[in-house]
């Protein structure tokens, strides 16, 4: 069985990927298992089933396509052209939201993000509280920026979750969307934005390299039992032994990760981008909750789907009997 390497890398958003889509599964064959991933620290566990070979245990040649964002793998799943997507909760709402037939059979991780701030709002938030946000304002002349992934992101949701739960109206900071983890920390670094919602590595980065954007909340603090990236599968796969064996393999991948940080670190910096040094930190840190048991998310994915909907990522709020389908992790 061979093993296709990340060879596909995508630019811009909306871009669908070429490569690793002939004879899926859900295509009509049965010879190929057609999986979506994306450079970010939530789909650890593809680089280390893909690095560690882990993926010869599955009876199915796995092809793996890499993605910028997760509209495009929206939009591929809506052409038939995936059997399995690791990405964002709210994308994979939005694909069950449009009747494309897949569920939920494993989170990636759990409460992953942090809100980060310029140290001269948190400042202003120890005597003003929520009002930090129009203080900041009046003495900068211009709203609280934040950057995070584009609006329906999990990233996005977990911002304007937060926002609500203090009190803020979304219209009282200005929200910059800017696509790929790598992309927020080179705002932050240049003084673009004056604030994130972002997963790892960026938080761990910015504190190694003292910038004034820092961690102010992580997800634990704001929803106990955050999600982030899951494994999404269709219909077609979901019966099949390959099913089984890829989340087999997806726990290997877990396991992995915690008890090997140093090798893990390597992988991140050699399918991520991230220095290895500053990915130990990261993957040491409290936002490196690697998890493959759904469960681990229900709270949070309750709460995701409410505001969704609500928000118009999805035309209407999911229950966790339609996003979660528990069979193939349980068969385990």
């Amino acid at each position: 069985m061979t093993q296709i390497s990340r060879r596909t890398y995508l630019a811009g958003a909306g871009a669908a990927a070429t490569a690793g889509v002939a004879g899926c599964m859900g295509g009509g064959g049965g010879d190929s298992l057609a999986v979506a991933h994306m450079p970010i620290f939530p789909d650890l566990q593809y680089y280390v089933m893909e690095s560690e070979g882990y993926f010869e245990n599955v009876d199915a040649t796995v092809e793996g396509s890499e993605f910028t964002d997760g509209p495009a793998i929206v939009q591929a799943y809506g052409g038939g052209e995936l059997d399995v997507a690791m990405f964002g909760i709210v994308p994979s709402m939005i694909v069950i939201d449009r009747g494309i037939p897949a569920k939920v059979t494993a989170a990636n991780i759990k409460e992953p993000m942090a809100i980060m701030a310029h140290e001269d709002l948190q400042a202003m938030w120890d005597d003003h509280g929520a009002d930090a946000f129009s203080v900041w304002q009046e003495e900068t002349g211009q709203k609280f920026r934040f950057g995070t992934f584009p609006q329906g992101s999990v990233p996005d949701v977990l911002l304007r979750y937060w926002l609500q739960q203090e009190g803020v109206e979304a219209s009282a900071v200005e929200i910059v969307e800017i696509n790929g983890a790598n992309a927020v920390w080179q705002a932050i670094a240049n003084g673009e934005v004056d604030g994130a919602s972002i997963m790892e590595p960026v938080p761990t980065r910015a504190a190694r390299e003292g910038v004034a954007v820092r961690t102010f909340r992580t997800a634990a603090e704001i929803m106990p039992g955050q999600p982030a990236a899951v494994t999404l599968m269709s219909d077609d796969v979901r019966g099949t032994p390959a099913a089984t064996q890829f989340l087999e393999q997806h726990v290997r991948a877990t396991e992995f990760i915690q008890e090997n940080p140093e090798a893990t670190a390597d992988i991140v910096e050699a399918g991520i981008g991230m220095d290895a040094e500053q990915a130990l930190s990261a993957l040491q840190g409290p936002l490196s909750n690697f998890v493959t048991d759904p469960e681990a998310i229900e709270n949070g994915t309750a709460i995701f789907s409410e505001f969704a909907a609500e928000n118009g990522q999805i035309d209407e709020e999911l229950s966790l009997e339609q996003i979660f389908d528990y069979s193939v992790y349980e068969n385990l």
